[in-house]
């Protein structure tokens, strides 16, 4: 099967999935589930098959890297949420997420050093989150098109980044990869529908998942040249799982009662 076809398959797969579980739990669970690496992870593992393991394993460091731009925009379009519309606060959230990335390209940290400060950013974003008032809005049901049009955003953004790849190279193609396509979506979703509070919890709940992220591509760069694609991407994904699970339990232990039947993403924007 050529590399194409598992674009075209494994992007919508994984999107479709997660889009799907979301729907069960709250807008903290739904903000963990996309926080996971649904479009990074597969422009990894086709960088990999068309590029080469260098290429993929420095496209890693820059996802990595990318963890800080993901703190910035949680962090700005959550005060933002605050004071103003959806509309607002995804425009300042993507101008700084922009913003960052466009320093981040030039700065260049060793992979555990890298490491320990995305940790150290992550943690200071969810203690600098603004406290939460209230609890979120109910929320009306998602329109039919909501999941095949995350499914088919997520599999051109791969298209588009994958092909762009060797222009841009390994460094910003991964930067941009982290691009909070899902959890800004969610994100204003839940502005809209269910008001800052919701836009508060989907934004919290992405910090707690980006924890696995970080194990991910910690793992992946480390693997990636000397054990090979399946060898590297088994254990990445090992790790993610386990301190996804982690985080999970956190995040439902912490989680009022009350928020227990609520959804983030059945809403629509009008």
């Amino acid at each position: 099967m050529n590399t194409l076809a598992l674009k075209l398959l494994i992007t919508p797969a994984l999107v479709g999935a997660a889009s799907l579980a979301g729907r069960r739990w709250g807008p903290a669970v739904s903000g963990w589930i996309v926080a996971l690496p649904l479009t990074s992870a597969p422009v990894t593992f086709f960088l990999a098959i068309t590029q080469g393991e260098a290429f993929a394993s420095a496209a890693a460091l820059g996802i990595l890297t990318g963890g800080i731009s993901l703190a910035l925009f949680s962090l700005s379009y959550a005060w933002m949420a605050r004071r103003g519309r959806w509309p607002v606060a995804l425009v300042v959230g993507s101008g700084l997420f922009l913003a960052a990335t466009a320093v981040l390209q030039y700065i260049r940290i060793p992979l555990l050093p890298l490491f320990l400060t995305i940790i150290l950013a992550l943690t200071l974003a969810l203690r600098l989150m603004p406290a939460a008032e209230g609890s979120a809005q109910a929320a009306s049901v998602l329109p039919r098109w909501d999941l095949p049009a995350r499914m088919t955003l997520a599999t051109v953004f791969v298209l588009v980044l994958t092909s762009l790849a060797p222009l841009l190279g390994a460094r910003l193609t991964g930067l941009l990869s982290t691009f909070p396509i899902f959890a800004a979506t969610l994100a204003a979703f839940a502005h809209h529908q269910q008001g800052a509070a919701g836009a508060a919890e989907v934004l919290r709940g992405l910090l707690m998942g980006l924890f696995s992220v970080a194990g991910f591509y910690l793992v992946l760069p480390i693997l990636l040249e000397p054990g090979g694609i399946a060898v590297a991407f088994t254990a990445a994904i090992l790790t993610a799982l386990a301190i996804q699970g982690v985080s999970l339990w956190m995040i439902r232990r912490a989680r009022p009662p009350a928020a227990a039947g609520s959804t983030s993403d059945r809403s629509t924007l009008r």
